[in-house]
């Protein structure tokens, strides 16, 4: 038995019907791209359902399709959270956001380091990367700094004599290792290097890692402990702090995502294939940049033309989001939305389903009951 579980990072279907909690009332990715970008087409996704999820309900057609949209159930609209639920972990307390973070906090992270840092504000990455790269290029202090999401985000030149890779990636193992001392819950602690100089300007790197707070137990864990292999794709493994993944294959964009899904699934892999393809939020969500959204859409859908043929009567395919990131939205950060589901050779969908709907579909393919 094999699976394949692709979440597109960011690919809401619509706002969830708390957004208005969220402040993303209205909020709609794939909506607002097909309204706003003339011809924009994903007829492989359409194949699936996904027009008929964007259109008027018309069930018959979803329920022949075995397509839905999903609503989340946990507090939140990150990355983890979604993840987490998708998998069958339900946080009914949100993780710890922060304007800035606490001066003791501050400087026991200094301490460890070595170093005092720039910043320690909410800002987008690569406006706080604009502003303050140059002095992190003289100085050699880091750059501390947050978002909307639960993240502490740590960025550094990846020059060992500004600062280094190794350097920035091992603070960070230290952070995450303090804020769990302190039972702080800070979903992810994020190294983001960067390279260039204050003339030719900035740019990250794709050398990024996350250091991810324990999940509690997911179906990923039930399916290991059954002996079923679970490849993890992307940021997988660090989203879910290793916990229930088997195998790890990092990957830098949606490119190699797509290549590493191709690898193993022509290798004929058993167990589950589970990959994230980030590409769609960090590269064009967050930049609101619809018509970069719109291509890297195309792009996905082109490959899924000729990934699907390879889809046997016996395997699974779950294609799937972990939150919104409408481009036309107010802001920088992730939308609280419905994400969707698409399926093919999946047991039935069942009605109103949530995010976990995705960890029952896996359960019933691999762990039947006895």
């Amino acid at each position: 038995m094999r699976a394949l579980c692709i979440v597109l990072d960011s690919v809401g279907c619509g706002h969830a019907p708390d957004a208005a909690d969220f402040g993303d009332k209205g909020a709609n990715t794939l909506g607002h791209l097909r309204e706003r970008i003339p011809n924009l087409a994903w007829p492989h996704l359409a194949s699936l359902g996904l027009d008929d999820l964007l259109n008027p309900p018309f069930p018959s057609k979803l329920q022949e399709k075995n397509a839905a949209r999903l609503t989340e159930l946990s507090a939140g609209k990150d990355t983890t959270t979604g993840h987490w639920e998708l998998m069958g972990a339900q946080l009914t307390e949100p993780f710890a956001t922060f304007e800035r973070f606490p001066e003791d906090l501050v400087a026991e992270l200094e301490q460890i380091g070595g170093r005092s840092f720039l910043g320690n504000e909410a800002a987008s990455g690569t406006e706080i990367l604009a502003r303050l790269g140059a002095e992190h290029f003289r100085t050699g202090q880091p750059i501390l700094y947050t978002s909307a999401d639960s993240v502490l985000q740590i960025a550094a030149h990846e020059d060992p004599h500004i600062f280094g890779l190794e350097r920035l990636q091992q603070w960070c193992r230290d952070a995450r290792a303090v804020l769990d001392r302190r039972n702080c819950r800070i979903g992810r602690v994020i190294a983001r290097p960067f390279v260039g100089d204050p003339t030719n300007g900035f740019q990250r790197t794709s050398h990024r890692h996350d250091y991810s707070l324990q999940p509690p137990e997911t179906v990923l864990n039930r399916l290991t402990a059954a002996g079923v292999p679970v490849h993890g794709i992307g940021k997988i493994h660090d989203i879910f702090a290793g916990s229930g993944i088997t195998h790890s294959h990092p990957t830098p964009s949606n490119a190699a995502g797509m290549a590493t899904i191709e690898r193993l699934w022509s290798e004929r892999v058993d167990g589950l294939v589970f990959a994230n393809l980030v590409d769609f939020d960090t590269l064009y969500g967050h930049r609101r940049d619809p018509d970069g959204y719109a291509r890297c859409l195309i792009e996905f859908d082109t490959w899924l033309g000729t990934f699907l043929p390879k889809i046997e009567a016996n395997d699974l395919l779950i294609i799937t989001a972990d939150h919104g990131n409408d481009p036309y939205h107010a802001g920088t950060d992730h939308t609280r939305e419905q994400v969707p589901l698409l399926t093919r050779h999946a047991a039935p969908i069942r009605e109103n389903p949530t995010f976990s709907e995705v960890a029952r579909l896996l359960e019933v393919a691999f762990l039947p009951p006895s």
